[in-house]
C-alpha cells in the first residue's frame, strides 16, 4: 500500500454527534483503505476520528495515529493502528501529520480540527504544503465557514486562489 500518497485526515474526538457523521467518517476511512492510501490521523479512537480509523482498519488499510501524550488518555489513543508515534505536544502532532502528506481531507470537528485545517491552509498559501485540502462539507456543516472564506476573497483578506 506504501505505493501511493499519504492521506492526512483531520476530525473530530467528540461522540455525542449525529450518526450521520459517524456514517461519512467510516466511508472516508473505507474508501481511503480501498484505494490503497495509507492514512494518518489524530490517533484517537473516538469520534470521528475513532469511527475512520476502524473502517480504514476493516477494509485492510494502513492507519498511522500521531497523538501527544497528554492526549492518550482524553482522546483514548486508538489500540488497533498500523503504527502510533506519540509525540510531546499539539504542535509537534500536526507538523508530523502534515510531513509527507499528498492531501489533506477534514472531517467535521471543532477547534482543534479547525485549527488543523487552517494551519495547513497558511502552510500551502505560504508555499510550505502542497497537496490539496479538501472539506467534507458532510449535512453542510462546513457551509458558514466556506461563505466566511469568501467573504474575506471579497473583503480582499485573501486571494481566491487560496480557496481553489
Amino acid at each position: 500500500m506504501g505505493s501511493k500518497q499519504r492521506v492526512t485526515v483531520y476530525a473530530a474526538s467528540s461522540q455525542a454527534l449525529a450518526p450521520d457523521y459517524f456514517d461519512v467518517a467510516a466511508r472516508l476511512g473505507r474508501a481511503l483503505a480501498e484505494a490503497g492510501h495509507p492514512i494518518v490521523y489524530g490517533g484517537g479512537g473516538t469520534g470521528l476520528m475513532g469511527a475512520m480509523a476502524d473502517a480504514a482498519l476493516a477494509a485492510g488499510g494502513e492507519v498511522h495515529g500521531i497523538i501527544p501524550e497528554f492526549l492518550m488518555n482524553m482522546e483514548k489513543g486508538h489500540q488497533g493502528l498500523t503504527s502510533m508515534e506519540v509525540v510531546p505536544d499539539m504542535r509537534e502532532r500536526k507538523r508530523r501529520m502534515l510531513q509527507n502528506s499528498g492531501a489533506v481531507v477534514t472531517l467535521p470537528g471543532g477547534c482543534g480540527t479547525f485549527e488543523e485545517v487552517f494551519e495547513a491552509m497558511t502552510l500551502k498559501r505560504l508555499g510550505q504544503y502542497f497537496g490539496p485540502i479538501v472539506l467534507v462539507n458532510s449535512g453542510g456543516y462546513y457551509d458558514l465557514l466556506l461563505e466566511f472564506l469568501h467573504h474575506s476573497v471579497r473583503e480582499r483578506f485573501m486571494a481566491q486562489v487560496h480557496l481553489d
